[in-house]
């Protein structure tokens, strides 16, 4: 049984050890010169002026909700282009419904506004 997952725990501390020794000599070996500009907190190009517990609008949340579930939906044609082939009209016809599933949420979500940032 330990003979079928070898070849994994060798990758597995071949990685570790690669990420060591890279992490080990970038540290060992890059330049590191820190003055006050580089120690600021540094967040969206400007220096922060108000707390940090400060309340963000809900629909940015709601944009990055939006686009996280379209972003990984689109993920889906990438696997689905491969296989074609081999899942035929039936494979077709699913991605047809999941494309028009999409549309109708990205209709819905825009003619609620969701979308507009204003």
């Amino acid at each position: 049984m330990l003979a079928e997952y070898f070849p994994i725990i060798v990758f597995l501390v071949i990685a570790a050890v690669m990420g060591v020794v890279l992490l080990a000599t970038g540290s060992l070996l890059g330049p590191s010169h820190p003055d006050s500009e580089k120690l600021s907190p540094y967040e969206c190009g400007f220096e922060a002026f108000e707390d940090t517990r400060s309340k963000f609008d809900v629909r940015y949340y709601l944009i990055a909700i939006l686009f996280i579930i379209f972003d990984l939906e689109i993920a889906y044609f990438i696997p689905w282009a491969l296989a074609l082939d081999s899942l035929g009209a039936f494979g077709l016809v699913a991605m047809v419904v999941f494309v028009i599933e999409l549309v109708i949420g990205f209709v819905f979500a825009w003619k609620k506004g969701a979308l507009e940032w204003e």
